[in-house]
């Protein structure tokens, strides 16, 4: 059965004193799960265990992120974490700091017959 993307939403957070990359990016998927509600799932009895929900992580430095640590974030789902290139480095101009912006892209996946929802018009 093919997949349907029902959910996109993203996140940015931030370690502004500690130059941790992981931390980060736990911070942006976090940013975007509190954007993010689904009562597509209970309304049309869907269990949240057959989503697979993909996370994109842009941060400067993607070797010093363990994806790990980020898939543990996720409540729902069979999550699976890529990290990129992205994000921010900031250094603190008169001092030795690196302050770090991550970004996220959380997609939630589906498998969904293609005919199974059809968009009916509204009556006005």
């Amino acid at each position: 059965m093919p997949e349907r993307r029902l959910i996109l939403e993203m996140g940015t957070g931030n370690d502004l004193l500690g130059g941790d990359y992981t931390k980060a990016a736990c911070r942006a998927v976090q940013d975007a799960l509190h954007h993010s509600v689904m009562p597509l799932f209970r309304t049309l009895g869907y269990d949240t265990q057959d989503m697979r929900v993909q996370v994109t992580i842009g941060v400067q430095r993607p070797d010093l992120v363990d994806a790990e640590v980020v898939c543990a974030e996720l409540p729902r789902g069979r999550p699976e974490v890529k990290v990129v290139f992205g994000g921010l480095d900031v250094r603190h101009p008169e001092q030795d700091m690196l302050h770090v912006v991550a970004t996220a892209a959380i997609e939630a996946w589906l498998p969904i017959e293609a005919d199974a929802w059809r968009l009916v018009p509204t009556q006005t």
